[in-house]
């Protein structure tokens, strides 16, 4: 399955705000036991030429290894990197060392004429784009996003606390898949497939048609059959992307995003 996303990815421009990017990330590093760095490397295109791991352990010590990463980045030729790493604690948030390293990497990047396009760090469920945003952050231990609002919105609460549960059932669900095997006997792919397109939708971000199959962990053709009696039943609804008109995204219809938002907002499964 990695390697045919892999592929797929071959045959694109890298965007770091691209979903089918952000689900291989997760699928590929998001249940990981410790932090690993991955770097992307981009031809002018930003077409992929390589995608390897250079280092394993905490990010603070990322200092020491610069050179490793734009050796690799001249052999390729490459114009641009991603930077990829995993936060195995589950939390998006940069940390301190992270944001230093990022800037650190950025200084040795313009001096050799490679740029840094995106920082992503990686979590079971979720990625988060360091550098886009870090205009949108302040140092406090970690760095977190902060708004500011005369007064909390219940609903908005409400909201944020059902995407916490959702995530954090989704991801019990991965580990459950991991640890035992056989979706055959364990998997439930309806169920899945709704929880992650309540997680996308929570967040603001489309899920295609293609990616959702993913997330079934069956055969495509099953999971496209569930998908279209999943639509058959109202439980479901298709569009076609706006910016691509080959793709087709798949949405809960508002009843049942509602209703998964009150199923959520009561725990986590």
């Amino acid at each position: 399955m990695l390697e045919g996303m892999r592929s797929d990815l071959r045959t694109v421009r890298i965007d770091p705000r691209n979903p089918h990017l952000c689900r291989y990330l997760i699928a590929s590093m998001g249940s990981l036991p410790e932090e690993r760095l991955r770097v992307l490397f981009l031809d002018p295109a930003r077409s992929l030429i390589a995608d390897e791991e250079v280092q394993r352990g905490s990010l603070a010590q990322l200092a020491i290894y610069p050179r490793t990463i734009f050796r690799r980045a001249l052999e390729h030729n490459a114009a641009s990197i991603i930077l990829v790493h995993n936060h195995p604690s589950g939390d998006p948030a940069p940390s301190a060392e992270d944001l230093s390293a990022t800037r650190r990497l950025e200084e040795v990047g313009r001096a050799l004429d490679v740029e840094i396009l995106e920082h992503i760090i990686v979590t079971g469920t979720r990625t988060y784009n360091l550098i886009e945003g870090s205009a949108q952050v302040r140092p406090r231990g970690k760095f977190l996003p902060f708004f500011l609002r005369s007064h909390p919105d219940p609903a908005d609460e409400t909201d944020a606390l059902a995407q916490r549960n959702a995530e954090t059932a989704m991801r019990r669900r991965i580990l459950r898949r991991q640890l035992l095997g056989n979706p055959e006997l364990f998997g439930e792919p309806a169920w899945d497939m709704l929880v992650d397109l309540f997680i996308h939708q929570s967040r603001g971000q489309p899920l295609s048609m293609s990616a959702l199959c993913i997330t079934a962990a069956i055969p495509t053709s099953s999971a496209m059959k569930l998908i279209q009696r999943l639509c058959d039943a109202g439980i479901l609804e298709r569009s076609l992307d706006a910016h691509d008109g080959r793709r087709s995204l798949v949405n809960l219809t508002p009843t049942i995003a509602h209703r998964l938002r009150a199923y959520f907002a009561e725990g986590a499964e």
